[in-house]
């Protein structure tokens, strides 16, 4: 219990560049996910986190990449490529990467999961990647370029106050609303049933792509101006909402693929 709250601690230290999402969109997204189990799932992820939640661990993740036993898992957590690509090319080219991204990392995870050789202890750690993973790839500056490290290093105003791009999207506008994790759950989780089976039947790369071209825009609109005032927040906090209720909706449907 005190190594518990020790992490929880740190984490809540931990600047907001390092969390997509930050921990309310986060648990948000494995709050949502949790929703659209099936029975199956439901079952076979209770038996590997005991008396965890999806939601409770969906920042294990950011948490453990600062242990010296997960440091490797660093860039696990975003995907780096230049701006302008059509979407053929950028699945072909993010396909072809080499070195360790959220992309390679997810799927390498998924398949960890499926494998019958790996042990409980493996396929818990696989499963907490996976929750955490499928938010940080829907978080639009986590799938950015690499020479302003995701819009770290691009600094601008909002609502009066010094901060940068992707701190500003990874918890400010969640932030802004002001809801606990299982708020937002809930006033996101409103998917019809045919944005549900169409969302769940995208490939990752598709997800992908979904980021790539909204942290594209983003840029180009903070290189016009990079104050923003309330104006900001009607404009964007949709964009926010929906790839939170996505991010969950299709970590249920890899769950349930999982697990079926």
């Amino acid at each position: 219990m005190l190594k518990k709250c020790f992490a929880l601690l740190c984490l809540s230290l931990l600047p907001f560049s390092l969390l997509a999402w930050g921990v309310v969109g986060h648990r948000a997204v494995g709050k949502i996910a949790e929703n659209h189990l099936n029975k199956n799932a439901k079952r076979r992820i209770a038996q590997l986190l005991g008396s965890e939640r999806i939601p409770m661990v969906a920042t294990w993740a950011d948490e453990a990449r600062y242990s010296n036993e997960y440091s490797y898992t660093a860039p696990w957590h975003f995907i780096n490529t230049p701006l302008g690509l059509p979407s053929d090319q950028y699945i072909n080219l993010v396909n072809k990467m080499a070195e360790p991204n959220a992309y390679m990392a997810l799927n390498q995870n998924i398949k960890d999961l499926k494998d019958p050789a790996k042990s409980q202890a493996e396929k818990v750690i696989a499963l907490k990647f996976v929750i955490h993973l499928v938010g940080d790839i829907h978080q639009p500056m986590h799938v950015s370029r690499a020479e302003d490290q995701g819009g770290n290093k691009i600094s601008v105003k909002y609502q009066g106050k010094d901060t940068n791009l992707h701190s500003l999207w990874d918890s400010g506008l969640v932030e802004y609303e002001g809801f606990t994790y299982s708020e937002l759950a809930a006033a996101l989780d409103h998917a019809s049933s045919a944005q549900i089976r169409q969302w769940q039947k995208d490939e990752i790369s598709t997800w992908l792509f979904e980021s790539y071209q909204i942290s594209q825009r983003l840029y180009q609109e903070t290189e016009q101006n990079p104050t923003f005032d309330y104006r900001y927040n009607a404009a964007h906090l949709p964009t926010v909402e929906q790839r939170i209720e996505q991010a969950g909706i299709r970590l249920a449907g890899v769950l349930n693929d999982i697990f079926s």
